[in-house]
């Protein structure tokens, strides 16, 4: 790896659709033989209640804490290329809220690392998530419990 080789190549937070394609691409390295992606999506049921869409919101500090979570995933892992976005705004049910994905010289370190990425994005970046139910009840949940 040279010194400008910059594994973080793409970190987002958006409120427009995500591309699963963006995001795969953006993690092609020569040097990965594995590479991990990982889509969270808008499902239809939470706590045994039934949802009909999500509002994603964000403190403006998100995508800095973004990238120090990735800067840890990657001084932790070999991490060839890494990348993460979040959507805010309105989704529907089947809606992508996130989209990971990183690339490692071995697929073992590749899942390895795209779990830590997900898993700390998830409990320390600062997004709330408001459900909204079938029954006209709503929640917020927010970083650590989405």
């Amino acid at each position: 790896m040279s010194e400008n080789h910059d594994p973080i190549r793409l970190l987002a937070i958006r409120e427009t659709p995500l591309s699963l394609d963006e995001v795969y691409a953006a993690v092609g390295d020569d040097a990965a033989g594995g590479t991990t992606v990982f889509v969270g999506t808008v499902r239809d049921h939470d706590g045994g209640k039934s949802v009909t869409a999500l509002e994603y919101s964000c403190h403006p500090t998100a995508e800095r804490e973004m990238r120090r979570i990735a800067e840890k995933v990657v001084a932790d892992f070999p991490v060839r290329a890494l990348a993460a976005v979040h959507r805010v705004g309105r989704l529907e049910i089947n809606d992508a809220a996130v989209i990971v994905a990183v690339s490692c010289p071995h697929r073992g370190e590749a899942f390895a690392a795209a779990r830590r990425l997900i898993d700390d994005l998830k409990h320390e970046v600062p997004i709330w998530k408001h459900q909204i139910f079938a029954d006209g009840q709503e929640e917020w949940v927010g970083a650590g419990s989405c």
